[in-house]
């Protein structure tokens, strides 16, 4: 029996960034909101507090703060070719669960999208010509300079600390020159560098190129938002990627918006409910609400004016397929929209170990870093390279965790006597430089339902094909070797580089930057939401998150996930509202 419960304006599928987002927009506009989030809840003084240990053990090697794959997983395969089978166990990315999401254990590296990267097909093709035609690379319908006013409003919801490189036209030294032109300054100073990155930006300009810090949501000094949530800051400790921070040094929806919320009269909260569908009219026509179940297994029809996605990419991705929403994608005859474009990121890296040099990167943050973005977006010429985008190359120190982190040169065994003597050796007197890399969308590569295993609900899991592509492949080849002429010019005693060859594995973790599946665009034809997240099928829905975008860029996406989220939240406020239909006509 399902229990039908009041309506409400608003019903959100997930509370991380995305969730927080709208909720602030959407209440401050008056409307009643309620969030359905499957995990429990989460705050920073009861569960991060600053008296309780950073367990490296309890929250990277056993998930504490990740989704449960015993519960609820995706099967994965390279290929069509290929039986994709579950993961059992998270490795590549590490999907969040409860209150704030993913927003809790990132690490805080928080870069706007270059403005080429919003019109990555239309930009290309005029400068280089038609693209190959498996490549399914497609411009977002909105522009950078559209977005700009919601990625200054997030970096100071968060407190960003950096160095802008374009305000107002105005290049600045020490900043990013490549970026787009920006309305306003980092609220806070760049987070203080560390021997290593010193060495990196010392031998990035010895090459021409031109480094700058990275922004951080880890917070340089104390800080008070526009919703009055104050902030501190950084001690350095590192715990940043897989874990909370206590010290309310971390921007995450838990220490920028969440406290807000809970005050207000029109906002409401609901942990452990797992939303099964989308309820629709009996046309299809429109969202009625959603059904969700309860951790006692109690089925509920929450019925609202709006249904608003705010789940993770993959999670966002899969209830539309279960709710019969759009067109699945067919990658044989490129038809459909809902999981294509699936794309993720090409990482390569280069360990520098010094003979006498302390490098100490058990003293970190996790966006404490040096970047070069001279080879990302299309901020270098690619005439007859064969590919497009690129990446950022970076040094951070995020913390040499013990468990984690055993840096070996090249040659040293994977175990034993000599690997430990190593690591002894090492620990303190190694860096490293990455490569983060642009993962442009491909017809192969996307999500569907798996035909034969289900979830404990019997629902079909979803499926995962990918790959690395011939593009991604030749931009790893392409920039691995600037990553090199770094790393050997930082004045270390030798070099060993990282170069993931071969196809994918899900295994070894990379980043968490899952992409594509609800894709944005200009057409029904090729994009699940229209400009303004709102799906072209069903105009009372719409969607937030990484899924919007139709490739990945060379950054680290959270920025301009919210960015794109304020952009969503001002349209519904500004123009829903007003007239609820399609925003954009097909």
């Amino acid at each position: 029996m399902v229990t039908r419960l009041p309506d409400v304006d608003v019903v959100l599928v997930g509370f991380g960034w995305t969730g927080a987002i709208m909720a602030q927009k959407l209440t401050d506009a008056g409307m009643e909101v309620l969030a359905l989030e499957r995990g429990p809840w989460r705050d920073t003084p009861t569960h991060f507090p600053t008296t309780f240990a950073q367990d490296e053990l309890r929250y990277y090697w056993r998930h504490g703060m990740f989704q449960e794959a015993s519960q609820e997983t995706l099967t994965f395969r390279n290929n069509r070719s290929q039986m994709a089978l579950p993961m059992r166990r998270w490795g590549s990315f590490l999907p969040g669960n409860g209150v704030g999401g993913s927003g809790v254990h990132w690490n805080g590296q928080t870069f706007r999208f270059l403005p080429s990267d919003f019109v990555a097909r239309s930009h290309n093709e005029e400068r280089y010509g038609p693209l190959p035609e498996d490549m399914t690379v497609q411009d977002y319908g909105v522009t950078y300079e559209e977005l700009e006013p919601h990625f200054d409003y997030f970096e100071k919801i968060c407190g960003i600390s950096g160095e802008a490189g374009n305000v107002n036209g105005e290049i600045i030294a020490g900043g990013n020159p490549f970026e787009g032109q920006r309305s306003d300054h980092y609220p806070c100073p760049p987070l203080q560098m560390t021997f290593s990155q010193d060495r990196f930006a010392a031998s990035a300009r010895n090459l021409g190129l031109h480094p700058f810090p990275g922004p951080a949501a880890n917070l340089s000094q104390a800080y008070t938002n526009p919703l009055g949530m104050q902030l501190a800051p950084c001690t350095y400790c590192g715990f940043c990627e897989k874990f909370g921070c206590g010290n309310y040094s971390k921007s995450s929806p838990q220490t920028t918006i969440i406290p807000a919320l809970m005050r207000r009269n029109n906002f409401a909260l609901r942990t452990n409910a797992e939303v099964l569908s989308i309820e629709r009219t009996p046309d299809g026509a429109m969202a009625t609400g959603v059904t969700y179940v309860d951790a006692q297994g109690e089925l509920y029809f929450q019925p609202a004016g709006m249904v608003i996605l705010c789940a993770y990419q993959l999670q966002n991705t899969r209830l539309m397929l279960l709710s019969g929403i759009g067109a699945p994608y067919d990658p044989q005859t490129g038809q459909g929209v809902v999981g294509k474009n699936y794309c993720y990121q090409v990482m390569s890296s280069v360990d520098v170990f010094f003979e006498e040099e302390y490098t100490n990167e058990f003293v970190g943050a996790g966006a404490l870093g040096m970047v070069v973005d001279d080879y990302n977006g299309d901020n270098f010429d690619h005439s007859g390279l064969g590919f497009i985008g690129g990446g950022y190359i970076a040094c951070w120190t995020t913390n040499a965790r013990p468990i984690e982190t055993h840096p070996v040169p090249e040659g040293v065994p994977t175990w034993g006597s000599a690997w430990k003597k190593s690591v002894r050796e090492n620990f303190l007197k190694s860096t490293s430089v990455g490569l983060h890399g642009a993962s442009m969308a491909h017809r192969s590569n996307y999500v569907d339902l798996d035909p034969t295993y289900k979830d404990r609900w019997g629902r079909p899991l979803l499926r995962m094909t990918y790959d690395f592509t011939l593009n991604d492949r030749r931009l790893t080849a392409h920039i691995t070797p600037v990553v090199k002429d770094i790393a050997r010019g930082m004045g270390g005693r030798e070099i060993k580089v990282n170069n993931r060859r071969g196809s994918y594995d899900s295994m070894p973790y990379q980043t968490t930057h899952n992409t594509g599946g609800t894709i944005m665009g200009t057409s029904p034809a090729d994009s699940v939401v229209n400009r303004y997240c709102q799906s072209w099928d069903v105009p009372n829905l719409f969607v937030t998150g990484a899924g919007l975008f139709p490739q990945n860029a060379g950054y680290n996406p959270t920025d301009t996930v919210a960015a794109l989220a304020y952009w969503s939240a001002d349209a519904i406020v500004n123009q829903y509202l007003r007239a609820e239909g399609p925003l954009v006509q097909p």
